[in-house]
């Protein structure tokens, strides 16, 4: 019993350890974007729906011997292909979307050990039903499935705070692969063990069967299992649909348009494998009524999220449209809201999956139906939604539907709640339309992201502009009037650190035209402070913000200097183009609300300097409410032999400018000895970090606030 539960628990471990290992390392090849994420457990969720589809083939086609011999050979072969290591050649040239070549690339990189780890669940159980038929033993094989999770989810906690930190991603890979090697020769020796006979008697027994006791050894066989009905297998399917759809849009409604603290996805996940650990321990934690009643309130409470805010002057003689407020919850109560909420929906599912769970002889095809459901879930959710829908339309869709399968599986009690519960969901995803809605100009989404354009105030007012939002994060506005839109706004205004770098280096060369670059289009604000004379390069990766900035913003347009808009990722466009002698490098690509960490390491600012002019400055755009990247600057600029400035700039509300942190990196003296009698920032503080972050290691985990 001992090799059967540690080839399953190394096997999961290693299962959901490769995930944000190989998710890292080719993260920086495509933008550093969340999508890269969703993308990567979409491949994860269908080649384990293509192992647990091979191990219901294997036990139902082959005898115990040639499922030995099969399974044995794929291990050996996939051991060639170790260690993993994405090759360079899968870095994108274009900007074009790059669902297909990552989907490619972790194919050819982790696809055949990755599959190989997949079969391992639904094939190992079936190997010790078969070996402990007849035996008490044999109840043991559904708690082997909420070991393996216990494992995944040790894994996936474990990664941030004790692997990340304490190894490279090239030691990382290397470990994960000496660890596959062990976890192969297990899994041979699990076949070995089930492919011999225990006992002649146990050889004889056709399937696996409770144990009897021996007052019952002289009754008649038990009838054969009933057939697997259509019906049933559907069911099986749409509850892991619906748990992997909530799971994905959770996750991405939290991490993008509640809050992007990194590290966030781990939690959806988390509590999802929790309910999976629960529900198939086999002690009865799923308490049928509770939960399928809580299910139904979470699902209206978590659509309700969506659009409502409680005014504080509210009062119950308040009309209820006082109730709704453009905008989110606040980050203390969207987050809990979200994750309890999806914790209650996947009890509830995954109960559910548990009462339907069939004989041990039927195991391989419900594990298959309920990998199935995952990979189903994960396309509409991860490929289709961004494909097909303007907006996140996936969220209220997945609860407006857990709360009609609550409505449809509940007992009395449970339809008593989740039916008013379904109509409010109904009534929440109306209000949640019309909020997305109002003051939008244009709304667009790819694998990127959302982005929605919004008019703010009246055509006429001085307060009007014109704002870019990607999901909650704003990336640039405008004035409408035509007197004022070509006034800077935002983290651009005259004290911000790029501002003040591009005037200092004005006065100490005057009438000299600048190269300036920005790593990060937006609107194209810095724009508004090109000369005649002055060339300005953006480095966009979205397609649809260059779109968006030039046919509905006007920076680039009104702008006396020269633009040029190269697509791509910032990193690899400048590693192909010859130096472009920029006076300024500002670095301004935001993920959400944090720096691409690919941006931010030794080998990119290599890069930046060999783009700069003698004298140069790199702008590095630090404002964030959840990372404290100034150590790691002053790390990078001290390994570079650079001086490292802070420029804060903190303007009157009156303005309509933001707060913002420019953190500048140069060795040009006399810039800096005009910023210091200026007295216009002052030099970064030493750095706190154990080494200066490179592109084999990086760690956001000692970075947080």
């Amino acid at each position: 019993m001992f090799v059967f539960a540690a080839t399953i628990g190394l096997s999961a471990f290693l299962l959901f350890l490769v995930q944000p290992l190989i998710a890292k390392q080719i993260l920086p090849w495509f933008g550093g974007s969340a999508a890269v994420w969703t993308t990567c457990m979409v491949f994860f969720q269908v080649v384990l729906l293509a192992g647990y589809f091979y191990a219901d083939w294997v036990i139902r086609r082959l005898d115990a011997r040639r499922q030995l011999w099969l399974h044995g050979s794929l291990l050996a072969l996939s051991l060639l292909l170790l260690p993993i290591a994405p090759s360079e050649a899968f870095k994108p040239a274009d900007a074009d979307n790059p669902i297909g070549r990552i989907l490619l690339l972790l194919a050819a990189t982790i696809g055949l050990p990755y599959l190989m780890l997949s079969t391992t669940g639904p094939l190992v159980q079936a190997w010790f039903a078969r070996r402990f038929a007849g035996t008490p033993q044999l109840g043991s094989v559904w708690r082997l499935y909420a070991l393996s999770n216990v494992a995944s989810l040790a894994a996936l906690v474990s990664y941030p705070p004790l692997i990340e930190p304490a190894a490279s991603t090239r030691l990382q890979a290397v470990g994960w692969s000496l660890g596959y090697a062990l976890f192969a020769l297990c899994a041979v020796a699990s076949g070995w063990i089930a492919s011999r006979p225990r006992s002649a008697a146990a050889a004889q027994v056709p399937a696996p069967v409770e144990a009897v006791s021996p007052a019952a050894e002289a009754e008649p066989p038990a009838a054969p299992p009933a057939p697997l009905t259509l019906r049933q297998q559907g069911l099986w399917l749409m509850l892991a649909a619906l748990g992997s759809m909530l799971l994905l849009a959770v996750t991405t409604h939290i991490t993008q348009n509640v809050a992007s603290v990194p590290f966030l996805w781990v939690l959806p996940l988390g509590l999802y494998l929790v309910s999976f650990i629960l529900t198939f321990d086999g002690r009865r934690w799923y308490w049928r009524r509770i939960y399928q009643v809580l299910a139904a309130c979470a699902a209206a409470a978590m659509m309700g999220g969506l659009v409502w805010r409680p005014d504080r002057d509210w009062t119950p003689a308040s009309s209820l449209t006082a109730f709704f407020e453009k905008g989110l919850l606040p980050l203390n109560l969207a987050v809990p809201l979200y994750a309890a909420g999806l914790f209650l929906c996947c009890m509830f599912l995954h109960g559910e999956l548990v009462r339907r769970k069939p004989e041990p002889v039927h195991l391989t095809r419900f594990y298959l139906m309920v990998s199935l459901g995952g990979a189903v879930g994960g396309l509409l959710v991860g490929i289709a939604a961004p494909l097909t829908l303007s907006w996140y339309w996936e969220l209220p869709a997945a609860l407006l539907l857990a709360a009609a399968m609550v409505a449809g599986l509940g007992t009395w009690l449970a339809r008593a709640v989740a039916v008013p519960a379904v109509v409010a969901c109904g009534w929440f995803l109306w209000q949640y339309h019309d909020a997305v809605h109002d003051d939008t100009i244009v709304m667009s989404r790819n694998f990127y992201g959302t982005l929605r354009v919004e008019a703010t105030a009246a055509d006429g007012q001085p307060s009007a502009r014109w704002r870019l939002l990607h999901g909650v994060i704003a990336h640039g506005e405008q004035y409408r009037d035509a007197d004022a839109r070509k006034r800077p706004t935002s983290y651009y205004g005259e004290g911000s650190g790029v501002a003040r770098a591009l005037e200092g280096l004005r006065l100490i060369e005057p009438g000299r035209p600048q190269h300036v670059g920005l790593i990060g289009l937006g609107v194209g604000t810095l724009a508004a402070y090109g000369r005649s004379g002055d060339r300005y390069r953006f480095y966009e990766l979205n397609p649809a913000v260059l779109d968006l900035a030039r046919t509905r913003f006007h920076y680039l347009g009104d702008s006396a200097a020269a633009m040029a808009t190269p697509l791509g990722d910032a990193r690899l466009v400048l590693e192909r183009e010859a130096a472009q002698g920029f006076d300024v490098l500002a670095v301004d690509a935001f993920s959400s609300d944090s720096i691409p960490v690919h941006l931010i390491t030794r080998e990119a600012l290599a890069v930046y300097q060999r783009h700069l002019r003698e004298g140069g400055v790199v702008a590095f755009h630090i404002s964030n409410r959840y990372l404290d990247l100034q150590p790691v600057l002053r790390q990078l600029a001290n390994d570079a032999r650079l001086q490292a400035w802070l420029v804060v700039d903190e303007p009157d509300d009156s303005t309509g400018l933001y707060k913002s942190d420019w953190v500048l990196v140069t060795r040009n003296a006399a810039l800096l000895k005009w910023l210091a009698d200026e007295g216009i920032g002052e030099e970064l503080p030493a750095a706190t970090t154990r080494r200066a972050w490179s592109d084999d290691y990086n760690n956001l985990f000692e970075v947080l606030k």
